[in-house]
């Protein structure tokens, strides 16, 4: 496999929660008119695979990389049934669903499925008074939890937190979640595209649902649910500081790290594992091989691990996601910054890698 910066096409989805933001707050180009929910930027979700637009590689997809090429493209050593990560820009202009997904041991043992599904959501603008409902309240019974989410109560039992530009929420598979409206958000993920909710509509166009099937799609829900889960919206620790970049770790756990760079002028960065960057400001330029490779505003590229190392040509800021190893990644850098033990802890389940 040849090295070099992936640009991917882009699935997109409709939901009916979506609007214009992506568009008109982010500036990505080439969008179609109508609702945008979500532009899936990376992903290997079956139904929503992206294919490589650029280079030699162009018309193959992220699956059939993964596939034939697990080392060069995501790790030395790594095996999978698909590639790990899924990133998103989503515009929750209405209200998301309140839903869950489940972790890895609900979905094997629920839904047939590989793994389940942790994800961060790292807001990028939210209006005035913007909230989201993260985690149930303790001592809420399942037959007290089942009555209010029928009811649409949610404020009576779940927690409700404001959503301000800049932070990061970590939630792990089984944890009940919603936010909108007037919010924008990048999420990354594991890849998996299961869920249940709780609405009395469908997610795809708001038509309403038969209370039977609410009532059974509530049930399958508290069936996955872990109601002792508990996260709080978190500013990030600053991992490095040169006059090159400034490198801020948003979340980071088992599954997944998310990293926002300010880049100030030309920056080198080395790397063993594949890297995802989506640009979150004005356009910029990577190098890599020699070569200069255009990142637009809210453009993605998928750097592949034998690539190894490239150059970010700033002035720029991005997000730059991959599978951490929490030591070296993530502990270690930040104990040089002084963070301590406890402070680590609160970017996601960082010290659980059983997972």
């Amino acid at each position: 496999m040849k090295a070099y910066p992936l640009s991917l096409t882009l699935p997109l989805a409709t939901h009916i929660f979506g609007g214009h933001n992506i568009r008109e707050k982010l500036g990505k180009a080439g969008l179609p008119d109508g609702r945008i929910a979500e532009t899936w930027e990376v992903s290997d979700v079956d139904g929503m695979i992206a294919t490589v637009k650029n280079g030699e590689l162009a018309g193959q997809t992220l699956r059939e990389l993964t596939e034939r090429y697990p080392d060069h493209l995501v790790a030395p050593g790594w095996r999978g049934p698909h590639f790990p990560l899924l990133t998103k820009f989503i515009d929750g202009n209405g209200m998301l669903p309140v839903h869950l997904h489940a972790n890895d041991e609900a979905a094997a043992r629920l839904e047939g499925q590989p793994n389940g599904k942790t994800e961060a959501w790292h807001i990028l603008w939210a209006a005035e008074g913007a909230t989201c409902l993260l985690g149930v309240k303790p001592g809420v019974d399942r037959a007290t939890l089942r009555s209010a989410l029928l009811d649409g109560d949610y404020d009576a039992v779940m927690y409700r937190y404001p959503v301000r530009a800049g932070d990061t929420f970590y939630v792990p598979g089984g944890m009940l979640h919603s936010f909108g409206p007037d919010t924008l958000i990048y999420e990354i993920e594991q890849t998996s595209n299961i869920q249940q909710h709780a609405m009395p509509w469908n997610m795809e166009d708001g038509s309403r649902l038969a209370r039977a099937t609410q009532e059974k799609n509530i049930d399958a829900l508290l069936d996955e649910l872990r109601p002792a889960l508990v996260s709080l919206p978190y500013p990030g620790l600053l991992r490095e500081e040169t006059p090159a970049c400034r490198r801020v770790m948003c979340c980071a756990g088992p599954y997944f790290a998310l990293e926002r760079w300010r880049i100030a002028s030309e920056y080198a960065y080395t790397f063993g594992s594949v890297r995802l960057v989506s640009n979150i400001g004005e356009p910029c330029e990577l190098e890599a091989n020699g070569e200069r490779y255009p990142l637009g505003r809210a453009e993605s590229l998928l750097l592949p691990a034998a690539l190894k190392q490239v150059t970010f040509h700033g002035p720029g800021e991005v997000l730059v996601g991959y599978v951490p190893d929490l030591e070296n990644d993530v502990r270690a850098p930040l104990r040089a910054q002084g963070c301590d033990d406890q402070t680590i802890r609160l970017l996601g389940d960082v010290w659980d890698e059983r997972r």
